[in-house]
């Protein structure tokens, strides 16, 4: 298969490197010292087992129109980063392409193909002006949910921490030929690759941590099991679940897992950095509306109270105005 990865961070390369592998004919469309290190070296992989894998015939390009028409494109960037590509992306399209979305949070894409009274409803916290919408129809897209951690320790190299678990969906729910297509794909390269008939309910499952513990992980400079163990911040993780699993249920959404099995399951990841701490640590936007502003949005549409969710996304989108005025990382440091 012809695949396209947008992206050769932290899951786009660990996600390139097994599917080139496997024997699919692997192009990554990046920018600056990615692009180089990729056509120098090609693309390498540190697994957590110490091992180290080399696609070293892959593609690295950022011509999309060299690039070319792709059975499959993998959308492997940040949410808030997929307006500055998605002018491109048609560039890649051919009759039948197929484009992945990797994105954390409330997808753009989410009210399509849902049949209910907000089908079609943009979601303007992840696309404002329905530019993505426009540039990346629904009709060629199907869902996924990211369940990997990963991280790029320099340029070209990921290294993998761990899991291997791909849910994928087609956004009506049917099991398709090519969804099925997709799912034996990822599965040759050694991924988890169940194909869903409610992607929604699994996007909310992991969203339901995202949402709590990257903004108040961000806020308070504190890990997972920090969080988890003190019992302020557990008590608001905890309303802030409550929160959006009535919106998500209003939504037609339903939770395979209690609450307090999912708090539990983030404490035993233990001392472990969110990606939104990571963002902010660094001197970068952190991913605020995908993962937080979204669901305030779909509160609104569903008459929803969330207070505690609204002054967390107030204080983040404060932090990160702050963050970006004075050009700024902010790090806890020993005194």
């Amino acid at each position: 298969m012809k695949i396209a990865i947008i992206g050769a961070g932290a899951i786009g390369g660990y996600v390139g490197v097994k599917l080139a592998l496997s024997g699919e004919d692997v192009t990554f469309i990046v920018r600056g010292a990615n692009l180089d290190a990729i056509r120098q070296h090609g693309m390498r992989l540190q697994m957590n087992d110490g091992s180290e894998q080399v696609a070293a015939s892959v593609r690295a390009t950022d011509d999309y129109a060299q690039a070319g028409p792709q059975d499959l494109v993998i959308l492997a960037t940040k949410a808030h980063q997929v307006a500055a590509v998605a002018g491109a992306l048609p560039r890649l399209f051919g009759s039948d392409t197929v484009v992945v979305t990797m994105q954390n949070g409330i997808p753009f894409w989410y009210f399509h193909k849902t049949g209910g009274p907000l089908e079609g409803s943009p979601v303007r916290s992840v696309d404002t002006d329905g530019q993505l919408a426009h540039c990346i129809p629904p009709d060629r897209v199907i869902g996924c949910v990211v369940y990997p951690a990963s991280e790029l320790v320099e340029p070209g190299v990921v290294r993998h921490i761990e899991g291997d678990r791909f849910p994928l969906g087609e956004l009506d729910g049917r099991i398709t030929d090519r969804v099925t297509r997709v799912a034996d794909c990822f599965t040759r390269a050694g991924f988890k690759a169940p194909v869903l008939e409610d992607i929604r309910s699994e996007i909310w499952l992991k969203l339901w941590g995202n949402l709590t513990f990257n903004p108040i992980s961000g806020l308070a400079h504190a890990t997972l099991v920090d969080i988890c163990q003190y019992p302020l911040s557990r008590g608001l993780a905890a309303s802030m679940m409550q929160e959006a699993q009535q919106v998500a249920e209003k939504l037609g959404v339903r939770f395979r897992v209690p609450l307090d099995k999912r708090i539990a399951g983030a404490e035993r990841v233990g001392h472990h950095k969110t990606s939104m701490l990571q963002d902010i640590e660094a001197g970068r936007a952190p991913e605020i509306d995908a993962l937080v502003g979204s669901v305030a949005e779909l509160a609104r549409l569903t008459q929803t109270p969330t207070p505690h969710i609204d002054t967390v996304y107030a204080l983040m989108k404060l932090l990160a105005k702050n963050m970006e005025a004075g050009q700024a990382r902010v790090r806890m440091q020993a005194v």
